[in-house]
């Protein structure tokens, strides 16, 4: 077989993996789909309510429900292409059978749903909001896409390196699950990095992820500085990661397969 017969059995599989991973998770009613919404519209409420109680005004900005939209959709590609990625081959499993179908067909139909998924709540989310604000906002939209490419390429990286050790290690899957769980309170979805003194602010900046919501926001309040982000930083660990995932997943197709 020719490699444009490859790459064409390759968007083959991977369009009926796609119309496959959409089945099972929406269903095929359309109300599948409002729960991918109101889920991150439901966190981004409750949040401007509690914050609202007890603080005259937010971090940045003059809306509760913008800043705090900015930092969890931010954030939310990240974590939820690595949620969904992580079990890419394991669900996908009893397909692996077939030769056509390969480890890295699962992850690239979950990769384009995700992206998709959370690219449409952010856009009816932070439209909505910035939509019913009295005042106007200049959104630079290469500073919110380069974030959010960023962010999806260090989950798919990430996410690659734990579909193999997943299926290799099971403790390490507890592992992950209690290291990863306290990113969202330190990645700078509830406060800006900016205002932590040193030498904590240098520990904070550490997270990648810090430089990827500050990136986003940016895109959302030109007038924040954004002391302290990196973008050099944050391109160099996406792509080490994203490199290091791909190697991983590459040297071990056979146990993909077969474990």
């Amino acid at each position: 077989m020719t490699d444009v017969g490859y790459l064409t059995t390759h968007f083959r599989v991977v369009g009926a993996l796609l119309v496959r991973e959409m089945a099972t998770r929406f269903g095929s009613k359309p109300g599948g789909y409002v729960w991918a919404l109101l889920d991150p519209a439901a966190h981004i409420l409750l949040m401007t309510v509690i914050f609202q109680a007890i603080a005259r005004a937010p971090a940045l900005g003059t809306s509760f429900a913008l800043f705090f939209a900015t930092g969890y959709i931010a954030f939310q590609f990240y974590q939820a292409m690595t949620g969904y990625l992580n079990a890419a081959v394991k669900a996908n499993k009893a397909l692996l059978s077939y030769p056509n179908v390969a480890p890295i067909d699962t992850i690239v139909a979950r990769f384009v749903l995700q992206m998709g998924t959370t690219s449409l709540v952010a856009f009816i989310v932070l439209g909505t909001i910035v939509a019913t604000m009295r005042v106007d906002t200049d959104i630079h939209w290469p500073s919110i896409l380069e974030a959010v490419g960023l962010a999806c390429l260090f989950g798919l990286g990430v996410a690659m390196v734990n579909c193999v050790l997943f299926l290799k290690y099971p403790l390490y899957e507890q592992v992950f699950s209690i290291v990863n769980r306290p990113l969202f309170l330190i990645s700078g979805v509830f406060f800006l990095p900016d205002s932590i003194p040193a030498p904590y602010r240098d520990l904070v900046l550490i997270n990648p992820l810090v430089h990827v919501i500050m990136g986003f926001r940016k895109g959302f309040y030109p007038e924040y500085r954004a002391i302290g982000l990196d973008m050099d930083y944050l391109y160099g660990i996406a792509f080490l990661t994203l490199f290091a995932g791909m190697l991983v997943f590459t040297l071990s197709r056979k146990t993909l397969r077969n474990e």
